[in-house]
């Protein structure tokens, strides 16, 4: 069974390698083009087409595969793997596949269908998440379903380190479902009503919001797009946030504490919250105990959105 890969950055890095390391036949592997990074905007290959070149793969990269699905019929290919690759399939591209077209998602569908469903769940304050193989259909993520795996989300998970974990669980889940696809072991169902999340944006932290949405908020946002907000002049991007206990009364936004051992505390609407990673404006990413040993903020400033007094 010749199969056709296709993703884009790193989540889908680990499926991929699954696939090569259990021995199917992977005969290309459709990415998105790279794309100009940084300041000197050096254009930059995306993560699975590294790790494609390091396996001897060859690569896809057409600027838009509706315009030109031909690129993927001369490939030959039975059946193609997904996962997050960025492009929408259409109809003639799914027909292409005699074995179909089967998708790594991110959630437990038929929540958090589309973009960013790892941030969402995390900003959402959900206990739980997981990933979903399901056939692909014309539709945004509703297919019908074939596996599913769930796995909790814990207190300090950023969409970074979940991505991680449902990444890993990605590679079983499709491992395990090809070798199915093969055997002819198919139990789909169909989904239920969903609905479908939007991109993320970097956000400037509003602490008149309770705690616990202010650690999701930046937890969910971690490492990109990011989340920040301005006191004393500075600018700072957060990382990381926990909940902390606080029985000080203060405005939202004050800072309760600015100190090495403790760490930098910030009161919220309800709440406090510490933020234990962080990055000033030109600066490194580095704890909040690192960052207060240059004595940068101090306690009784405040964090306000742009324009408030």
């Amino acid at each position: 069974m010749k199969i056709v890969f296709s993703g884009t950055p790193e989540f889908a890095v680990a499926p991929l390698r699954a696939l090569v390391e259990g021995g199917f036949e992977i005969a290309a592997v459709l990415t998105q083009p790279d794309k100009p990074q940084g300041r000197k905007g050096t254009m930059t290959p995306p993560p699975v087409k590294i790790a494609a070149e390091r396996f001897g793969l060859p690569v896809l990269q057409p600027e838009s595969l509706k315009r030109d699905p031909s690129v993927l019929a001369a490939v030959g290919a039975d059946l193609m793997v997904t996962c997050a690759y960025g492009q929408i399939l259409t109809q003639e591209t799914l027909d292409l596949f005699s074995a179909g077209v089967w998708n790594i998602h991110a959630s437990l569908l038929p929540a958090y269908r589309g973009a960013a469903p790892v941030a969402r769940a995390i900003i959402d304050g959900v206990k739980q998440t997981g990933v979903t193989i399901m056939k692909t259909d014309a539709g945004v993520d509703t297919g019908p379903i074939f596996l599913q795996r769930a796995v909790e989300i814990s207190a300090t998970d950023t969409a970074g380190s979940l991505g991680e974990k449902l990444s890993r669980l990605g590679a079983e889940l499709i491992a395990e479902a090809l070798c199915r696809i093969w055997r002819g072991d198919l139990a789909l169902r169909p989904q239920g009503d969903g609905f479908v999340c939007k991109k993320v944006q970097r956000t400037e932290v509003d602490f008149n919001r309770p705690s616990g949405e202010v650690s999701a908020l930046i937890r969910g946002l971690s490492p990109a797009p990011g989340s920040f907000a301005t006191a004393g002049g500075q600018t700072l991007n957060f990382y990381a946030a926990e909940e902390v206990g606080c029985a000080e009364e203060a405005e939202p936004g004050t800072v309760l504490c600015a100190r090495p051992r403790a760490g930098l505390v910030v009161r919220c609407g309800t709440g406090a919250v510490r933020l234990t990673e962080v990055q000033p404006l030109g600066g490194k990413r580095m704890s909040d105990v690192a960052f207060l040993n240059g004595r940068k903020l101090v306690e009784g400033m405040k964090f306000a959105l742009s324009g408030s007094v």
